[in-house]
């Protein structure tokens, strides 16, 4: 795990980034800036449980994609959960509270996961672990007044507009933060290159 101090603030990021693209640089941006995390963690998965992972990149391809993808001095990447076998976020959530004591941590989110966020293991169990910042994603922007986890954690809600003490409130807690959207998506793009391989003229090499 990358190193800290006690007192920082840090955002978890975590998300199998098959290819990354701008849509999660804007959403590691956005919460740095809103939340002023001192770093954000861009934790490339092994893959995720609730989705096909057949075409699944390396994790060293998808490593070396993020870090060309996300510059700001900030965004630490690290595979950690592949070295010590963590498949889930709770998982992931008590493996790194239990290291890094008196860091602040918050989990930060695309706002397309929310409306299937009670599917993942133990999701109560992680909004009661540690502060959520959820940021909005195109065809999102109204998941959380209708996701059963928006309803279960309604009394947790925290104003937009007190963003910036988010990770150091005590949880449950949770934001929903609007700002500018990226239409991009992985599987649109995983899509495209699988359309244009299909196209490309045979060579001596196919």
């Amino acid at each position: 795990m990358p190193h800290v101090e006690p007192g920082m603030a840090v955002g978890l990021f975590g998300g199998s980034f098959n290819p990354p693209h701008e849509g999660h640089v804007l959403v590691a941006d956005t919460a740095i800036r809103k939340l002023r995390l001192d770093q954000l963690w861009w934790i490339v998965t092994p893959g995720n449980p609730l989705k096909d992972n057949s075409n699944l990149a390396r994790l060293s391809t998808r490593i070396e994609w993020s870090r060309e993808i996300a510059t700001d001095p900030r965004i630490k990447f690290t595979a950690f959960e592949t070295a010590h076998n963590l498949r889930y976020t709770a998982q992931t959530l008590r493996f790194v509270k239990q290291r890094n004591h008196g860091v602040k941590f918050v989990w930060v989110m695309g706002a397309d996961n929310l409306a299937g966020f009670h599917h993942w293991q133990d999701w109560q169990f992680i909004a009661n672990a540690m502060p959520i910042a959820i940021v909005d994603r195109p065809g999102s922007t109204l998941s959380y007044l209708s996701s059963i986890m928006a309803k279960t954690f309604g009394h947790a809600r925290v104003d937009e507009n007190d963003v910036a003490a988010l990770a150091r409130m005590k949880p449950p807690a949770w934001t929903f933060i609007h700002g500018p959207r990226s239409p991009h998506s992985s599987t649109a793009i995983r899509k495209t290159q699988e359309k244009q391989s299909t196209n490309d003229p045979p060579t001596d090499r196919n």
